[in-house]
């Protein structure tokens, strides 16, 4: 925090809460969480309403004002209440409350006592302070008491901890009563009578049968989006880059990037707060490409760290995002700084098939879930699908509509020719955002030129120019007609090459066009321009395409893991039984 703060946290927390109550309301509390050094971290308030209804909120001191909400959580998790203390001192006991009220009052009588917050926290917060400890759980009586200090039980016990919990079902406690209530009715008592309370002990573990959590409404504070670029790249949030080849996608993932690592503007002329950057891509080379693409984004390439692989013993091996996501994991915990993770391209984080929604949910959510635990914008880059031309930008994403429907914003990019006295333009464009405004962008271009410093090597950067307003779709209509007719006569001539051995099955021509960004329906229009027939199976076999006068024999098509409808995979002869006499399908 700044050295001259001109609010007081007291103060703060007033006008805070007058925003959210907009009443009356008397102020009960306001509890410093703090890192382990003491330095603040941030505040909950607590205020209670004329009707008796408890309002809580975090606020934390942003740059040079007390703001609402809690700030991006260390990598191991939310720090424990009265934390110093923890560390600083080391009795037989240390007590696990729910909430600052309860830990503030065991404390008045001499013990140690934390909270990870409210009932539902317990999952977020760094445990590890506690490792090896005696500790004893107060619940709240009531059931979100009861489920918190499970959870809290199975957190204790994986960091080898000594757990008992105090029997509140023996204490004669009101409905939701806490250990507020007892001393309450109990003014006289001290430290030793607390410790002389009748306990469970030791606490079972908790068995692993699996069990769904669920929140309570009221028990989850409203919290502000966390920017790194206003309306345009957010902690913890998944975005997408995607756009027709030749677009410089790549190129502009290293521009922000480089924004990042340096402090830089943006786009827009506001200014990056500044952090580290973890680049992978399965596309480019490292040293001639990426490396001096970063370089002439003006990166600060101390701050640039490069997924190259994974070291297992004696081996090494390519990264796969698909596979070793624990152990990249593992490696982001050493950098404090992390703000933007790239993913090139985003596909690659998918094991399974890409156009299934299912699986390319499961291949992104531990991309998803690391970006929230390590409060950074996961950036991924794509393509958009040959073909689609006109449809929703959204929907020209390549592969499955989940990669659209997961990303939280949606960025494309397109080539836009010359129009009256503008001249051609390159524009990235926001096509679609569910934390902010969508549409309108910026106009940009891209200029290779030799790298200072390094004859010989050149490296293409972006250029930004001026902000464009409208919705991306409008945007994309003069490119969207150029690109439709270089997309049908790719769609042709692939269509052509597939087939120049010979029959392929139906099947297999959508699938391997899928793959190769077509759409299905350019594939069918594209038919009829590359005069192919379209030939019946009799006798229940599968329908195929074949060039005009080709052979009746079926090309063999590359291996895939899928099955087709008579059990054959793509490289296979599949075969009918008919009552001994094989025949080739």
């Amino acid at each position: 925090m700044n050295a001259v703060i001109q609010e007081t946290p007291q103060a703060a927390a007033r006008r805070l809460a007058k925003a959210v109550v907009r009443g009356p309301f008397t102020a009960e509390g306001l509890h410093e969480y703090q890192h382990a050094d003491g330095t603040p971290a941030f505040w909950r308030w607590r205020v209670r309403t004329p009707d008796g209804e408890k309002v809580m909120r975090p606020m934390h001191w942003k740059g040079s004002a007390f703001v609402a909400g809690e700030p991006g959580a260390p990598a191991a998790g939310k720090l424990l209440y009265r934390l110093p203390g923890l560390l600083a001192e080391t009795p037989a006991h240390v007590w696990i409350v729910e909430g600052e009220k309860c830990a503030d009052t065991l404390h008045k009588l001499g013990l140690v006592a934390t909270t990870s917050g409210g009932s539902s926290s317990a999952s977020g917060a760094d445990w590890t302070p506690l490792r090896g400890r005696q500790c004893v759980l107060w619940a709240d009586h009531d059931e979100p008491g009861g489920t918190y200090m499970v959870e809290v039980a199975a957190k204790l016990h994986a960091i080898g901890c000594t757990v008992e919990r105090i029997d509140v079902d023996a204490m004669e406690l009101p409905p939701k009563g806490d250990c507020v209530d007892w001393l309450v009715q109990h003014p006289d008592a001290t430290a030793a009578d607390v410790l002389a309370l009748p306990r469970i002990a030791p606490a079972e573990p908790v068995d692993n049968a699996p069990r769904v959590i669920l929140t309570r409404g009221d028990a989850v504070q409203p919290a502000s989006v966390d920017w790194l670029w206003e309306g345009w790249l957010a902690a913890g949030k998944l975005h997408l880059i995607g756009g027709a080849p030749g677009t410089g996608k790549t190129t502009i993932a290293a521009a922000l990037a480089g924004c990042v690592t340096c402090g830089g503007r943006w786009p827009d002329s506001t200014r990056a707060q500044r952090g580290s950057v973890v680049f992978w891509s399965g596309e480019d080379d490292v040293a001639d490409t990426l490396n001096p693409r970063l370089r002439a984004a003006g990166a600060d390439m101390a701050h640039v760290h490069m997924v190259e692989g994974v070291r297992e013993g004696l081996d090494r091996y390519p990264f796969d995002p698909a596979r070793d996501m624990d152990a990249l994991r593992l490696a982001l915990m050493a950098i404090p700084d992390v703000r933007l993770i790239v993913i090139d391209p985003i596909v690659s984080a998918v094991s399974g098939d890409s156009h299934k929604n299912a699986e390319v949910r499961r291949g992104l959510q531990p991309l998803v879930d690391l970006a929230g635990q390590l409060r950074c914008a996961l950036l991924g880059v794509t393509h958009f699908s040959k073909g689609t031309a006109g449809r929703e930008p959204t929907e020209r994403i390549t592969g499955s509509l989940a990669f659209g429907a997961l990303a939280r914003l949606v960025m494309v990019t397109a080539k836009q020719e010359a129009k009256d006295d503008r001249p051609e333009r390159r524009v990235m464009l926001r096509a679609k955002s569910n934390i902010g405004p969508d549409g309108g962008g910026f106009a940009y271009d891209l200029r290779q030129g030799e790298l200072p410093g390094y004859p010989g090597i050149e490296a293409s950067s972006v250029l930004w120019g001026e902000a464009i307003h409208g919705t991306a779709r409008e945007l994309l209509a003069e490119a969207e007609q150029h690109d439709d007719d270089t997309d049908a006569r790719d769609a042709v001539n692939w269509l052509r090459d597939l087939l120049a051995a010979g029959p392929v099955q139906v099947k297999d021509v959508k699938r391997h066009g899928e793959n190769e960004g077509f759409a299905w329906r350019s594939l069918q229009r594209a038919m009829r321009k590359a005069g192919i027939e379209s030939r019946r199976g009799g006798f229940g076999l599968p329908a195929t395409w074949a060039l005009a006068g080709s052979s009746a024999t079926v090309a063999p098509v590359a291996p895939h893991s899928e099955s087709g409808a008579n059990g054959a995979t793509g490289g296979e002869v599949a075969r009918l039984d008919t009552g001994g006499e094989a025949y080739t399908l």
